[in-house]
């Protein structure tokens, strides 16, 4: 059995980490390669870092920041935000990230997918998909979730692999950032339509939650942000109590 990963997510404004709810109502939690270090510390399988203020000046301060966070973190770390042409994933790749997540721009040009996986491999390349629930049809969101397509979440998924893709980031915008537990039932309907992994993004409040998302929804990991930051938990509590359910991570 492949082990079930534990990825903190680190969402970046100025080189500072900041969490809020619905990605609004943001609060600074502290600097984002000290608390990397801390996680990768605690036993976090991996990182992600996304750049919620990539403007042209942020990209740049973004990238600068990749290049300290490759310099002084020793486990594999994604990044994404405003990543929209395959030089802007070159030069995040070319700066020490592992891997790269697309969203918006995929949506927009599909085909950014294929490039990337072409020229680096899928083994780089992460799809994250926010979707939200549209009277009872799951639909992709865009821009932090405050634009609405009409691209339905199954479609969208199996579109991203078939171009390329090696993991779905899968975030529902209807928990993000509530610590109401993810939609478990989604994350294991979604397992049975792909073959790549997917990362359960969305909701944990708890330890309950994460368990039962690796085991009922099917997901090989678990993104969380709220109960790290805030000092519900630590990484390597998560991962005893993980254990003691019976659930395989690496300890």
């Amino acid at each position: 059995m492949v082990a079930k990963r534990i990825i903190p997510c680190l969402d970046v404004k100025e080189g500072r980490t900041v969490k809020g709810v619905n990605f609004v109502g943001l609060r600074d939690v502290g600097d984002a390669v000290e608390l990397g270090r801390e996680y990768a510390r605690q036993g976090a399988d991996e990182l992600v870092y996304l750049d919620i203020s990539a403007t042209v000046e942020g990209r740049n301060t973004f990238t600068a920041l990749v290049e300290r966070i490759a310099q002084n973190i020793n486990i594999p770390f994604t990044v994404g935000g405003g990543i929209s042409t395959l030089d802007d994933a070159a030069r995040l790749l070319d700066a020490g990230a592992d891997k790269i997540s697309i969203n918006s721009a995929a949506v927009r040009n599909p085909a950014l997918i294929d490039k990337i996986a072409s020229k680096y491999g899928s083994q780089f390349v992460v799809l994250a998909i926010d979707t939200k629930n549209v009277d009872g049809r799951m639909l992709i969101t865009t821009h932090g979730g405050r634009q609405i397509t009409q691209r339905e979440l199954f479609a969208w998924a199996r579109e991203g692999e078939e171009r390329g893709a090696g993991e779905i980031l899968l975030t529902s915008m209807d928990h993000d950032g509530t610590r109401a537990g993810y939609p478990c039932e989604l994350f294991a309907a979604l397992s049975k339509h792909l073959s790549i992994p997917i990362i359960a993004s969305g909701g944990a409040g708890s330890v309950n939650d994460i368990a039962e998302v690796l085991s009922t929804g099917k997901a090989d990991a678990a993104l969380a942000a709220s109960i790290f930051h805030f000092g519900d938990t630590t990484v390597g509590k998560l991962k005893n109590e993980l254990y003691k359910k019976g659930i395989e991570v690496r300890m």
